[in-house]
């Protein structure tokens, strides 16, 4: 009995430490960046190694051959809307960030394939969304850890800058801002839509509050051409609460025209039902 214990004692010791996990420190941690630029999130994911007494660009980095960027993983960036990178407009989404190191220039490729370790094992040409050159400044002292930066922000640009050993070079992205702020006031010098006056409606119902209030706003979200059937729906019920009958079997009627015609059984037995019930 005592030599069984034993052994079991020795299985699970040995079984622990199998499973126990040693913590180290990354040689690259990965780091994560955010910025709003104007009114565009830009987010920027990627890995950063150190010099480490080595000789980066020429060496560790050749120059003429692709690059990265990073460590590990892609170097991932995220646009929230549509941008432009040296007059190329890029679609909003996750790209991945390649270089090519060269001597006096990087060139700087956005690759709509961003799923690759390190570059990919079969470059497509026809997944560069956009290339752009720019010129190499020279950093004053050594810049030990691969820094990616999003600076000089303008309500309308910024520069994606890279750094590493004594190596500087920016990319400038331009965002949409003027379209986007353009639309947010056309929106809200508009008033309302359709939808909001119809949510808000909804909501009164839903909650009892002053249907004479909600059936104003659906009057509102119906008032143009060929209201939503749905619209219609909620419309005649509120003036059924609000005791038109009349009203809400007109009104009943249209919304049952409109869903016959998209094809909504839902609604076609729901107004049906409706319409029956408040003939009687």
């Amino acid at each position: 009995m005592i030599k069984r214990l034993f052994i079991l004692c020795l299985f699970v010791g040995f079984s622990s430490a199998i499973n126990a996990q040693i913590k180290t420190p990354q040689p690259s941690p990965t780091a994560k960046i955010e910025q709003v630029v104007g009114l565009t999130d830009i987010t920027i994911e990627y890995s950063r190694p150190g010099m480490r007494g080595r000789t980066i660009f020429g060496d560790l980095v050749p120059y003429g051959k692709t690059w990265r960027t990073g460590a590990n993983a892609n170097t991932k960036i995220t646009f929230s809307d549509n941008v432009s990178i040296d007059g190329k407009e890029l679609k909003k989404g996750t790209y991945a960030i390649y270089t090519i190191p060269n001597e006096t220039s990087w060139d700087v490729i956005f690759y709509s394939e961003s799923n690759n370790w390190g570059t990919p094992k079969k470059w497509d040409e026809n997944n560069i969304v956009a290339k752009t050159t720019a010129k190499i400044e020279a950093m004053p002292m050594p810049i030990e850890t691969f820094t990616i930066s999003i600076d000089d922000l303008t309500s309308k640009s910024a520069v994606i800058g890279f750094l590493w050993e004594n190596v500087y070079v920016g990319v400038k992205v331009d965002v949409p801002t003027d379209k986007l702020t353009s639309k947010s006031i056309e929106k809200v010098m508009a008033g309302p839509s359709g939808n909001d006056y119809f949510q808000a409606a909804t909501y009164y119902h839903n909650e009892g509050k002053d249907l004479n209030k909600a059936l104003e706003w659906m009057k509102l979200a119906t008032a143009g051409e060929n209201p939503p059937f749905w619209y219609l729906r909620r419309m005649s019920l509120i003036q059924a609460d609000l005791g038109d009958t009349k009203g809400a079997i007109e009104t009943a009627k249209k919304s049952l025209a409109g869903a016959e015609k998209a094809g909504n059984a839902d609604y076609v037995k729901m107004n049906k039902e409706s319409i029956a019930e408040w003939t009687k």
